[in-house]
């Protein structure tokens, strides 16, 4: 039978059809807003937030993240002890975190008992080479080599003793990484200079690199560099002797703006937005990622109020372009 439709009724029809389209519309946008609100991100690290050092290149690294990013982020810095660390780790990931960075190698075996628990949950782990299998664990390191090599060559060029001083933390990481490379920079640059090295097994004892500083100048040193959180007291040593320093980890002009050459910089949040990314695409780990020159993960600092002189800038300039192309080996 054939059945004959009003204006009036069609009309009515295509008005009820409109409003449904609206209501699933908006349906559909209200789900998308709850996808997409902040990204909440925790950083659990051994050191303070301002330490101009390790941690602070990961905080640094997070708010620079915040510029492009909408994020919530929440901190729990200044735990040494593991144990403090791990229930730090485990709190974050019980508040449902999308991204818990524990920033240290020592934090390694806690995350490996922790992530498997909270698999909706993913995880950062470095400086490290190894996920521990876990497919919710990014590992992220860096070649701090590269840039401790650059630094070293511009080193080599500046000491007028022939002797520069190399204050390492504990002989592991991206510490070790960084003093070998600064050694074999000093090295290619100019083999007559000596190159003194001495770690004092802590990474956070201020007055043991204080000493050891002391001890490198009054062997002739007059250029020193060092890693991690104890640099502080290796600086205020330089800063009272007018002996230059080479930072490392995070920009380290604050320090001494008269005697900081440049700084090495950790710019992890090449790194992070790249893992945000994958998660946000349904990877949550299972990979590692490593900061290098070529990427931007690592980013040399020249202090202009130094005054280094423009054609060894401008030299240190090329052997970074050189490490970043390959055509310069670091030897690690």
């Amino acid at each position: 039978m054939f059945r004959k439709t009003t204006r009036r009724s069609l009309v009515a029809k295509l008005v009820a059809v409109a409003a449904v389209i609206l209501l699933l519309a908006a349906g559909c946008t209200g789900a998308d807003e709850e996808d997409t609100g902040p990204i909440r991100i925790a950083i659990v690290a051994p050191s303070a937030s301002n330490d101009l050092a390790f941690t602070q290149s990961m905080v640094d690294a997070v708010t620079a993240v915040g510029e492009t990013r909408e994020i919530e982020v929440a901190v729990t810095d200044g735990t040494f002890i593991v144990e403090e660390a791990a229930a730090a780790i485990r709190g974050y990931a019980e508040d449902g975190f999308d991204l818990v960075i524990a920033h240290g190698s020592q934090y390694g075996g806690p995350l490996e008992e922790i992530a498997p628990d909270f698999p909706d949950t993913s995880f950062a782990w470095g400086t490290a080479v190894d996920f521990k299998g876990l497919d919710n664990v990014f590992a992220y390191t860096v070649r701090s080599d590269q840039g401790g090599y650059v630094s070293g060559t511009v080193a080599a060029q500046i000491t007028g003793t022939g002797v520069v001083g190399v204050i390492g933390p504990i002989e592991v990481g991206d510490a070790k990484l960084y003093v070998d490379g600064f050694a074999a920079g000093v090295a290619a640059q100019d083999s007559s200079v000596t190159t003194n090295i001495v770690y004092t097994d802590s990474f956070s004892d201020v007055a043991l690199a204080a000493e050891a500083a002391e001890a490198h100048i009054s062997n002739d040193a007059d250029v020193l560099t060092g890693s991690a959180q104890m640099v502080v007291g290796a600086t205020g040593v330089a800063n009272e002797h007018g002996v230059a320093w080479f930072g490392t980890q995070a920009n380290q002009t604050a320090l001494g703006e008269s005697i900081v050459v440049a700084s090495q910089v950790y710019h992890w949040e090449v790194l992070l937005n790249e893992m945000i990314d994958k998660i946000e695409s349904g990877t949550l780990g299972g990979e590692v990622m490593t900061a290098t020159l070529a990427n931007g993960g690592i980013v040399i600092e020249f202090n202009d109020g130094y005054g280094l002189d423009a054609g060894i800038q401008a030299a240190a300039e090329e052997v970074i372009a050189g490490i970043a192309d390959g055509s310069i080996s670091t030897g690690q």
